[in-house]
């Protein structure tokens, strides 16, 4: 099975992640046509240009993320609505993601996904520029952006709450590094996880 191929290799490691991997019907976020593949690792072409992550990318930033049960998270780039599921899993039950997704079709993709699925009531997909982030919704306890930015948008740091953390992919739109943010008061803390491939953020603060 393909959540314990992630354990064994190391992917996933703690329980939450484990359980929240395990929960979420992956084959329910991805085109009907490609749902023989959804638990092969890769990443899978869901429309539009765009795709859904492949299971060792969502388990290393969900790992990395350090979800707490009852935070409020922004996920940059619904695709699917996938990720964004899973991460409702490790915030449950009293958390809460919202999602941004700037191409309408996918954002009404994801929206149905999601409903399906039962995520109705903890996932909010808001189709608009991702890159601008969700001021109406700020400060976020985790904010992470599941496409690639030339440097870490502006208005996303400004809506990190104290103690807060946001993974990034930043580099060129063919390679990127994926960016750990900690805010503590006005210092900001950044690590760099290693090396990554996403699609592009498109918007202000994007390319």
């Amino acid at each position: 099975m393909l959540v314990d191929r992630l354990v064994r290799r190391g992917y996933i490691v703690s329980s939450v992640v484990e359980e929240a991997m395990r929960r979420v019907p992956r084959e329910e976020f991805v085109p009907e046509r490609l749902r023989s593949e959804a638990y092969v690792d890769t990443p899978l072409p869901i429309g539009t240009g765009q795709t859904i992550s492949a299971p060792h990318m969502v388990a290393i930033m969900v790992e990395k993320l350090d979800l707490k049960s009852g935070q409020k998270v922004l996920e940059v780039g619904a695709g699917s609505g996938y990720h964004a599921a899973v991460v409702a899993e490790a915030v449950s039950p009293d958390g809460h993601v919202y999602t941004i997704e700037r191409i309408e079709p996918l954002a009404r993709f994801a929206e149905g996904n999601l409903r399906r699925t039962g995520y109705k009531d903890t996932v909010t997909v808001i189709i608009g520029d991702g890159s601008k982030g969700l001021a109406e919704h700020a400060p976020f306890d985790r904010i992470f952006v599941a496409c690639s930015a030339p440097d870490v948008p502006a208005p996303l740091l400004e809506q990190l709450a104290d103690g807060g953390k946001m993974l990034v992919p930043v580099g060129s739109r063919a390679y990127q590094d994926l960016i750990c943010v900690e805010r503590r008061g006005h210092q900001l803390l950044k690590e760099n996880y290693g090396g990554c491939v996403f699609v592009p953020l498109i918007g202000e603060f994007g390319y």
